[in-house]
């Protein structure tokens, strides 16, 4: 139980009715959850408004109302708080509820458009070797010490991240690492959240359905880095035109990563194999077990934390080559028949090119490179003609298929991806609307040697089509597959 007035430290209140004075047992912001003593945030997402849902929420015990607009009849025995945003509100809230976690252990957020799981997955991994308990919040999974949870959204919202955190400081956790996306930042997620730090991988094309202009969804990304403190530091990718505007702003102490100019954290590619990459970081040879210029990044990255944070380097380098690679990310191997298949969560462009010139890079140019891919439905539309521009540009044979279509015709979603194909390209792609028998053909047209590349939904674990998941696992396909021809 939590008195209303200490839960209310900070949020910004246009007016009260009714006394702060009484004890909540919860904080709810869906009216489905309320239970007895609950205290209601009415928010007005992009489908509902809470507004609505008011009147259900007292019917099922919330005594606490926060809202924008106050309804036009007060109940005299609840306390109605009206704010100027319930989205900020209710991140401050969720904090103050939960005893301000995110200030008693070292909280590092990860942000850009490709390499957020990666970074702080590997980041977990790594303060584990160190014998640090760690915390992580990431699509993939949320890791609160040992004990998993699952992952619904990259940034979960402002409530549970605070429930985590609090359920990290009882356990004597020492740093967590959380995944920020841009809805996260956009819809106030981590507001009342202290960082000890923030990392910035790069930005690409990616949530324009949402944001609607690249500069939206860049300043976006920036704001995280205009709220963290001067206690804490500011880690961006120099090599990313957008680097050195996430610092402008920035009251964190500021420091850089690159492969091609000068950084506090350099680092140098001297091979790149399957087998792994070995690096030259800040003078210091290192092989690691991750694959491709997109991971030398990604190590980069987690080195310089684990530096800022306080880590030996030579220990944190160590570590670095003990590191295995996260699941769906460049997840790949050799099928008894000399097949090579590579797992991959590249649904953005740039992660599809990234990709695709690292197998080109290793491959020894006799390989063919056989390409399933597809774009999810209800997502930037933008984005399709130029996946599919990418992947039969550097891809021998490209299949196009489904993603998770959600509540489009998965054939117009494909339609709009050849769109981008230029007609010298024609000849190297075909269309096969089940994903499953998609990858059985990628499979039938591949030799021994070949390489193929199933992208676009890595760790992924199910298939969304018209409301309704079905389980869908690509890695656990593609062996299946495979096992099937080798019997």
């Amino acid at each position: 139980m939590k008195l209303v007035k200490d839960i209310l430290y900070k949020v910004s209140v246009n007016a009260v009715h009714g006394t702060t004075q009484k004890s909540v047992n919860a904080i709810e912001f869906d009216s489905r959850s309320i239970k007895q003593n609950s205290l209601f945030v009415a928010q007005k997402g992009l489908v509902f408004d809470g507004h609505k849902f008011i009147d259900t929420a007292i019917e099922k015990g919330a005594t606490v109302i926060v809202c924008e607009t106050l309804p036009e009849n007060l109940v005299k025995s609840i306390t109605y708080i009206q704010v100027e945003d319930t989205n900020s509100a209710l991140a401050i809230m969720a904090s103050n509820f939960y005893n301000n976690p995110s200030s008693k252990l070292k909280l590092v957020g990860i942000t850009g458009t490709n390499g957020k799981t990666t970074i702080a997955t590997l980041l977990y991994k790594l303060f584990v070797k160190a014998g640090y308990k760690t915390g992580l919040l990431s699509t993939v999974k949320i890791l609160v010490d040992e004990k998993e949870y699952k992952a619904t959204h990259t940034t979960p919202n402002s409530v549970l991240i605070n429930k985590y955190l609090y359920e990290m400081v009882e356990l004597g956790v020492d740093y967590c690492f959380m995944e920020v996306s841009s809805h996260g930042i956009h819809q106030k997620r981590t507001e009342g959240l202290q960082f000890a730090g923030g990392v910035y991988t790069n930005l690409t094309h990616d949530h324009l359905d949402y944001h609607k202009t690249f500069i939206e969804y860049r300043d976006v990304k920036k704001s995280f880095f205009d709220a963290l403190p001067k206690t804490a530091f500011a880690l961006v990718n120099i090599d990313d035109k957008n680097g050195s505007v996430m610092l402008q702003n920035t009251q964190a102490k500021k420091y850089g990563y690159a492969l091609k100019t000068m950084a506090n954290y350099k680092a140098k590619i001297l091979e790149n194999q399957f087998s792994g990459l070995l690096l030259n970081i800040n003078n210091n040879e290192v092989w690691t077990k991750l694959i491709g210029s997109f991971n030398a990044y990604n190590l980069l990255a987690v080195y310089g934390v684990s530096c800022l944070l306080g880590l030996d380097s030579t220990e944190s380098l160590t570590y670095i080559s003990e590191l295995e690679s996260v699941s769906g990310r460049f997840q790949y191997f050799v099928s008894g028949t000399g097949i090579t298949s590579i797992i991959d969560y590249a649904h953005t462009p740039d992660a599809l090119k990234n990709v695709l010139e690292t197998i080109n890079d290793i491959r020894t140019g006799n390989e063919k490179v056989i390409t399933v891919v597809g774009c999810g439905g209800d997502r930037d539309k933008a984005k399709r003609p130029v996946m599919a521009h990418i992947a039969s540009q550097l891809s021998t044979q490209v299949i196009f298929t489904s993603d998770n279509p959600r509540s489009e015709d998965p054939q117009i979603i494909i339609n709009e991806m050849e769109a981008g194909v230029e007609p010298q390209n024609f000849k190297k792609t075909i269309s096969v609307l089940d994903r499953e028998q998609a990858i059985k053909t990628a499979i039938q047209f591949a030799n021994k040697g070949d390489i193929i590349l199933v992208a676009g939904k890595g760790h992924e674990t199910y298939q969304e089509i018209k409301g309704i998941r079905s389980h869908f696992d690509d890695y656990e396909k593609v062996k299946q597959l495979l096992k099937a021809i080798e019997s």
